[in-house]
């Protein structure tokens, strides 16, 4: 099988300056992979915000969209799941073009190797403020509250949250850049694991939501891959029946042959 990965585009954020170009170079990528891929998993913050009313879905991704109607249309199985930007998806994605959606990380098999996918946040004992947050975002009365708010001012909310969030996360110079073993809460809930089940559960774990690029190795021998964004790092990651690799796009000719930095990026 060929499964790629990719996370954290961020589609709509009023953070990028040029957010059609965004949306036109990451589906000028899904185009490229569409005559080899087996499935696509798009691991969480596609959208930088999406609310999805009972009748009235965001404004615009009309390139993204009609890309992902191609390719489920082609046959090929995409799932996405929902990130911290996105967390209000629900069924449109599903019915209008036939993709799954996961609210949960998942688990799986695939040319015998174990698999375990997700966006990478609310992990273990860790990231509590987010799971604050999470629990707020997915109670069904807060969301049909939310949901009377008009889809303008609602926007204006969610994007004016967001922007200020990357603001301060910019200031954090080690924030955008690989901080150990001890301290990303990917690895450090994958180590935890391993130590009270005294193995490796998986031999691969692929998370988004950090915006860095990763393969860490752990102590028992799984890898844990950090997939970076569609922000800064142009970045996905591919299973291609034999082994996992990072890989980065030319963000001015996504065309281009894409460079193999998994090795630059290898921790332990």
């Amino acid at each position: 099988m060929r499964i790629y990965f990719a996370s954290d585009t961020h589609l709509g954020a009023k953070a990028v300056g040029d957010r059609l170009g965004q949306e036109v170079r990451f589906v000028a990528w899904l185009d490229k992979i569409k005559d080899d891929a087996d499935a696509i998993y798009l691991l969480g913050d596609i959208f930088d915000y999406w609310f999805e009313y009972k009748s009235v879905v965001p404004k615009g991704y009309v390139r993204f969209l009609s890309k992902l109607d191609e390719l489920t249309q082609k046959g090929i199985d995409i799932h996405i799941f929902t990130g911290n930007h996105d967390v209000w998806m629900f069924s449109y994605l599903q019915q209008e073009f036939g993709i799954t959606v996961h609210t949960e990380h998942m688990s799986a098999v695939w040319d015998n190797k174990r698999f375990f996918v997700g966006h990478g946040d609310g992990l273990g004992r860790y990231d509590k403020g987010y799971k604050l947050l999470k629990w707020i975002f997915t109670c069904r009365p807060i969301q049909i509250a939310y949901s009377w708010i008009h889809p303008d001012l609602a926007n204006w909310i969610a994007n004016t949250w967001s922007l200020l969030s990357r603001k301060n996360n910019s200031k954090k110079t080690k924030y955008h850049s690989f901080r150990g073993g001890d301290k990303e809460i990917q690895i450090k809930y994958v180590n935890d694991e391993e130590r009270k089940a005294g193995d490796k559960l998986y031999d691969y774990y692929i998370f988004g939501h950090r915006h860095i690029l990763a393969d860490y190795e752990s102590q028992y021998g799984a890898h844990v891959f950090i997939i970076g964004d569609w922000l800064h790092n142009f970045s996905y990651a591919l299973w291609d029946g034999n082994s996992l690799n990072l890989f980065q796009v030319n963000k001015d000719n996504p065309a281009e042959e894409p460079v193999l930095v998994t090795d630059k990026f290898s921790f332990k």
